[in-house]
């Protein structure tokens, strides 16, 4: 297997086609001649030779491939690891290079409890909406658990199968139902293709800059470089980080964007199996002066927090908010020979100062109240910059 990329990743962009995991026992029959096992073969590739050539009904031979790997990732316990098959894969990567066709949602698997088989499973819930998609004309909000997709009942599957029923070709459309707290809705959405732009700049009163970060698709530590380059020409005496909503991606563009606002030192580290911790450092020669302040809220995941965390621990920013989702594992996917690839949790990353957010999340400096509309945590993050600003003599860029 051959590693493609190191990724933090909390959900699947809406449009990944998963495989199905079928379980079963099979059992032999009485005067069958079953054929002789072939050397250097496994009990695997003898089990799907049976059910292909024996079965009542038939079965693709490739459909019981896929239904293999995800009974062995079942078995890890582990909601992270997945399994996409070439095109899905494909489509993957799209998403995180920012371009993919869909309805513009992330997902996110939230664990409730233990199936009779004892593997944790719980509800699909959306991790974010990407602004200006037909997700967001509709209403759909983070945090909505995905009930229906069509005529398919969600409530027990999982991200990648989710994800396969919302994509389609641009143009198409597809009902979807969600619950937002006892509520539920269903609306109906035109798929489109999109190019996300995942880095947003708005001026804010008091020569204020709000960049707000979507995801950490690749491109998105320049594009904040570029922005920052451009409000040091502006005098932006603070900036706003809002990552709230934001379910992570990419680990090295994680570190690009926490080393806009440092200048060296470590980001995050992170031990794989066997081997000794990782140390990923900023770049030297960022901003240390800009008074910052990270806005986030429980759907700040994964790449998002590592972020928030590094600066949080480094004081170079003070994180207004609410308790972040807490996802503090790392995820590697490698390609298979057929060009299909699993995704698997390779190790657990820690903050500068040695935390592990697996689980826990980032306790922010000033607390929003829980379920506070979003409009007045970012009134509480302009109060706490605005005092920052005040404190160092109306100091910032320039």
């Amino acid at each position: 297997m051959i590693a493609v990329r190191r990724v933090l990743r909390t959900s699947a962009v809406a449009g990944l086609v998963a495989v199905a995991y079928v379980g079963g026992v099979l059992t032999g029959v009485v005067g069958s001649h079953d054929p002789a096992p072939t050397p250097n073969r496994g009990v695997i590739d003898e089990a799907a030779d049976r059910i292909a050539a024996k079965a009542a009904r038939p079965v693709d031979r490739d459909a019981l491939e896929r239904a293999a790997v995800e009974g062995m990732l079942r078995t890890l316990g582990d909601r992270w690891s997945t399994y996409y098959g070439k095109s899905e894969y494909t489509s993957f990567q799209s998403a995180l290079e920012g371009h993919y066709s869909g309805v513009g949602l992330w997902l996110r698997g939230t664990p409730t409890g233990q199936s009779s088989g004892g593997v944790r499973v719980g509800s699909i819930e959306v991790g974010s909406v990407q602004p200006g998609s037909p997700a967001a004309g509709a209403g759909i909000l983070a945090g909505d658990v995905m009930l229906r997709v069509g005529g398919t009942d969600v409530t027990s599957a999982d991200v990648a199968t989710v994800a396969a029923l919302l994509r389609g070709d641009a143009g198409s459309t597809v009902h979807i139902a969600v619950r937002r707290g006892s509520a539920t809705r269903t609306v109906r959405l035109t798929r489109a293709t999109f190019t996300t732009d995942d880095v947003v700049v708005e001026r804010l009163h008091g020569g204020i800059a709000r960049i707000a970060i979507t995801a950490f698709t690749r491109g998105v530590g320049r594009d904040v470089q570029r922005a920052m380059a451009a409000e040091s020409q502006r005098q932006t005496s603070g900036v706003v980080l809002d990552l709230r909503d934001n379910p992570g991606g990419l680990l090295d563009e994680a570190v690009a964007v926490a080393s806009v606002f440092l200048d060296g030192g470590p980001v995050v580290s992170y031990e794989r199996r066997g081997a000794q911790p990782r140390t990923l450092d900023a770049f030297e020669g960022g901003d240390t002066t800009t008074p910052l302040v990270v806005l986030v809220n429980p759907s700040t995941a994964s790449a998002a927090e590592v972020v928030a965390g590094a600066l949080q621990d480094r004081n170079r920013a003070v994180v207004v908010g609410t308790r972040t989702y807490g996802k503090g594992s790392v995820q590697e996917p490698s390609t298979l020979s057929d060009g299909s690839a699993l995704e698997l949790t390779v190790g657990r990353y820690l903050t500068p100062s040695g935390r592990s957010l697996d689980g826990v999340g980032i306790e922010p400096d000033v607390v929003v109240p829980p379920g506070a509309a979003p409009e007045v945590a970012e009134r509480r993050a302009i109060d706490v910059l605005t005092g920052l600003v005040a404190a160092l003599g109306g100091t910032g860029t320039g």
